[in-house]
């Protein structure tokens, strides 16, 4: 998956009837998420991204 496209699935996901979520607001908060990422060492960032895809799969799994 390109990275344009996982920004694209996100978009599609969070904008609902309830919250109203433009695409450039989805891409600028994944950019700030990304650039926060960029400042941890690996481990860190490997561990951080770890406990969020743990935390989704429990949400997947309801």
């Amino acid at each position: 998956m390109k990275l344009t496209d996982f920004y694209n699935e996100v978009s599609r996901s969070v904008d609902t009837d309830k919250t109203e979520i433009t695409v450039a607001e989805t891409k600028r908060v994944l950019s700030e998420a990304f650039l926060a990422l960029a400042k941890m060492d690996a481990a860190e960032a490997f561990d951080t991204v770890s406990k969020g895809m743990t935390t989704a799969k429990k949400k997947l799994s309801k």
